[in-house]
C-alpha cells in the first residue's frame, strides 16, 4: 500500500520540477525570446554564456535534488518516482498551464543520482554532439536515447527500465519541433 509520506514526496518533487528556473534571467523574459523555451539553450542564445549556464544547473538541480532526498530517505523505488514526477513538473507545470519545457536537464539531473557512471558518460556524449554539429537539440536527443541503452546495460530491473524509456520518450516528444527543423536543416545553432 502506498504511504502518505511518498504521496507528499512525489507531489513535493512535481512542484520542485515547475520552479520557474527559466522565467526571467539576466534582466530577460527567456519564455517571451527566442524559441520561447523556458530551458538552458534558449537561455543562452537570448542573455548569453552566464544566463545558460546558471538556467542548467538550475534544472538540473531541480531533478537530482529530490531524486536524492528520496533515495537518502526511502530507497531506489520512491527516487525513480520522484524523479519522473520532477521532470513532469518541469514538463507540464501547473504554473504555467503545462507548458514547460523539455525535461532534458531536470531528467539528467536526477539520472546523475541514479545512473552516475552512465550519466558522466552520456554528459561527455552530449558535449561532443553539441560541439560537433552546433546543436543542443542534437546532443539532447543523442543523450536521451542513449539512456534508455545505458540503464540496460547497467542490468537495472524492468520496472525501472519502463519508467526511463517513459521520460525519454516525453523528452523525445517535446523535441518534435527540433527534430522537424533538423530533418529540414533550420534547426537553431549554438555558434
Amino acid at each position: 500500500m502506498i504511504e502518505v509520506g511518498w504521496v507528499a514526496a512525489v507531489l513535493a518533487s512535481y512542484l520542485v520540477g515547475t520552479f520557474p528556473s527559466a522565467q526571467r534571467v539576466a534582466g530577460r523574459t527567456i519564455t517571451a525570446e527566442g524559441s520561447g523555451n523556458p530551458g538552458a539553450s534558449n537561455a543562452l542564445r537570448v542573455a548569453g554564456r552566464r544566463a545558460g549556464a546558471l538556467v542548467l544547473a538550475l534544472d538540473l538541480a531541480k531533478g537530482a535534488l529530490p531524486t536524492l532526498a528520496a533515495l537518502l530517505i526511502s530507497g531506489r523505488l520512491l527516487a525513480v518516482a520522484c524523479w519522473a514526477a520532477a521532470v513532469a513538473g518541469h514538463v507540464f507545470p501547473v504554473t504555467r498551464r503545462l507548458r514547460g519545457g523539455k525535461g532534458v536537464a531536470t531528467g539528467a539531473g536526477g539520472a546523475l543520482v541514479l545512473y552516475p557512471v552512465v550519466s558522466m558518460f552520456l554528459l561527455v556524449v552530449f558535449a561532443v554532439v553539441a560541439r560537433v554539429s552546433g546543436k543542443a537539440s542534437l546532443g539532447s536527443l543523442a543523450i536521451a536515447l542513449g539512456l534508455v541503452g545505458g540503464v540496460m546495460v547497467a542490468g537495472r530491473p524492468a520496472w525501472e527500465i519502463a519508467v526511463v524509456i517513459v521520460i525519454v520518450a516525453v523528452v523525445v516528444v517535446r523535441h518534435a519541433a527540433n527534430i522537424s527543423r533538423l530533418v529540414h536543416g533550420r534547426e537553431s545553432s549554438l555558434r
